[in-house]
């Protein structure tokens, strides 16, 4: 699948919404498709496993009829976020559900093994490998990955630390195809940056937290609006991979941000058994992650409010850049 030109008109914005651990349900993802950017969910959100074939026939079903109902509406597919680790006791399963089911693009997290990305092409569908690295791109690129998504400084959740300019125009020296750029992007300005530096999409999450259809506490929600860059902070304790999270969520649990203690990837466990993965994420619930561009969120509207403001901040910027020119 070209995936830049089948995403072209089912778009209204370049974006494609980053799938949220505990926050990414059905409401948001359709919303954000019924806005005109592709929504997406990690698989791992629908429990019990059986909830998962459920929600991607109920969001068809309703992007459809609402199609039908508008159809000069620009209703953008969804995406279905598959974390590829060894602990992930329910891969299989939740890939032969996506492979039923036909989702036309697949996101894979941590790994970006050839039989899933085989078994989505089986279909015709397409896979986006969220990368932090060089290696880990190429990596992705050799089992056949169809796309890239770039996770640079700032981005919320697990993060790497590299400038996106550095790593999109490293990526572009060796890989022509469809690229995503996260960190920091919560602005419309933000979306056409990503694209003059040679992304094809921004891949946005944390700005959609913030809003009325998100599955996130009021706390989680407000926290975001009142605080800015300066309150993210960098950490592995919470899952062995280093990401970015809301200082104050840390400090409200009784952590102290200064003196929080090192784990590394063999602490990761995305188990459903009820044992010990899911009482790590107990233990964290309200540890809540953030990319570092909350400064410019300062409420909590609807997602199609949140897609409409991004599209008027996006052409004003294309615009001053024409004058400019």
């Amino acid at each position: 699948m070209d995936v830049v030109n089948f995403l072209k008109d089912k778009t209204r914005l370049p974006v494609i919404a980053a799938p949220l651990f505990t926050v990414s349900y059905p409401e948001l993802v359709t919303a954000q498709c019924k806005a005109g950017i592709v929504g997406s969910f990690p698989a791992l959100n629908a429990r019990p496993e059986e909830k998962l074939d459920e929600w991607i026939k109920s969001m068809k079903k309703d992007l459809s009829e609402y199609k039908t109902e508008n159809p000069d509406a620009v209703v953008a597919p969804f995406a279905v976020n598959q974390i590829c680790h060894h602990s992930n006791n329910r891969l299989m399963h939740d890939m032969e559900v996506c492979v039923d089911n036909e989702v036309p693009l697949i996101i894979t997290s941590l790994r970006a093994p050839k039989s899933v990305i085989d078994s989505v092409h089986s279909y015709g569908g397409a896979v986006m490998h969220d990368v932090i690295n060089i290696r880990h791109a190429k990596k992705a690129i050799d089992e056949g990955a169809d796309g890239l998504i770039l996770v640079c400084a700032g981005a919320g959740g697990h993060a790497g630390t590299l400038s996106p300019f550095a790593l999109v125009r490293e990526v572009r020296e060796f890989f022509d195809g469809p690229i995503a750029l996260s960190g920091s992007i919560s602005h419309g300005a933000s979306v056409l940056s990503a694209q003059a530096m040679g992304a094809d999409f921004a891949y946005i999450g944390t700005r959609f937290i913030a809003t009325k259809e998100a599955n996130a506490t009021q706390g989680y929600k407000d926290m975001i609006v009142d605080s800015s860059a300066k309150d993210i902070m960098y950490s592995s304790t919470f899952t062995g991979v280093e990401g970015n999270y809301l200082r104050p969520s840390v400090e409200n649990a009784g952590l102290d941000p200064e003196n929080l203690p090192f784990a590394d990837k063999n602490d990761m466990n995305f188990g459903s058994s009820g044992g010990a993965g899911d009482n790590q994420k107990k233990a964290w619930k309200d540890i809540w992650g953030s990319g570092q561009g909350i400064g410019t969120v300062h409420n909590v509207p609807s997602v199609k409010e949140s897609v409409d403001l991004l599209i008027e901040e996006y052409q004003a910027a294309s615009a001053r850049l024409e004058i400019r020119a």
